[in-house]
């Protein structure tokens, strides 16, 4: 196996905001529970693009063995990730690959012919947002929790009919708000409320990850034993459902 320059990625130091995702050309990186992650060294050329965009210096070229780095694997990735390879790769952007502007075009067919019925809210308490909920808030004992990214309820339109039915939520964002203290929050929640479910709904885009991690750290910290279930949603509304069986720590 040749010897030649390859990007390594020191897993301690990511911290899974995603900035290197697009700036690799070929497509190479991927996050993975949370962290920026080589799908297959045949894909990395070793120039390092993707360096000069991780803000925690996590991404390193180092010189090893290593497969030679094949073309015609980069293509067949790009068409696999509908990336033509002729087309500029996005532009990163201060924050995470998910800040960057799209427009999200629907057809004719799809759009609403006729006002839409009345249907009435499901929200059963207030207030929402997990910065003001206390742990001992009395809708929270035993209840069916999910915790949810607050971008979630614009790309989902039946977000009410499907989810917020007969649960009590939390909302954040896990990019601006403090995650560490969410984290540490919904821990000592679970311990108080003993929920009866835990559901994590979370946005597609890699900055939106953290809210699920601090969710199934607090589940595991708090000593409560119940099963966790995350769904990550597209921004186009799709939804891929993930259960992860959760025990408590130690």
């Amino acid at each position: 196996m040749p010897v030649r320059k390859i990007i390594t990625i020191d897993e301690e130091k990511c911290d899974g905001c995603g900035l290197c995702v697009p700036a690799c050309h070929e497509g190479a990186i991927e996050i993975i529970n949370g962290k920026a992650r080589l799908k297959d060294e045949v894909l990395c050329d070793g120039l390092g693009d993707c360096i000069g965009e991780c803000p925690q210096d996590a991404i390193l070229i180092e010189e090893r063995e290593a497969p030679d780095y094949d073309e015609v694997a980069v293509k067949r990735n790009l068409q696999q990730l509908n990336v033509v390879s002729s087309t500029p790769p996005p532009q990163s952007t201060s924050g995470c690959p998910g800040a960057a502007m799209r427009s999200l075009q629907r057809n004719a067919e799809a759009r609403p012919q006729a006002p839409p019925m009345s249907v009435q809210s499901q929200l059963g308490h207030w207030p929402v947002q997990l910065m003001l909920v206390p742990p001992h808030a009395p809708f929270l004992k035993g209840a069916d929790i999910l915790i949810c990214a607050d971008c979630v309820p614009f790309a989902l339109p039946d977000f009410h009919s499907r989810y917020l039915t007969d649960r009590a939520v939390l909302v954040g964002c896990p990019k601006l708000d403090d995650l560490q203290h969410y984290a540490e929050k919904l821990k000592e929640i679970f311990a108080q409320a003993q929920p009866t479910s835990v559901t994590v709904l979370k946005m597609e885009v890699p900055c939106c990850n953290g809210i699920a991690q601090a969710a199934i750290w607090a589940l595991e910290q708090s000593g409560v034993e119940l099963p966790a279930q995350v769904h990550t949603i597209g921004i186009r509304g799709d939804i891929d459902e993930q259960r992860i069986e959760r025990r408590a720590a130690g």
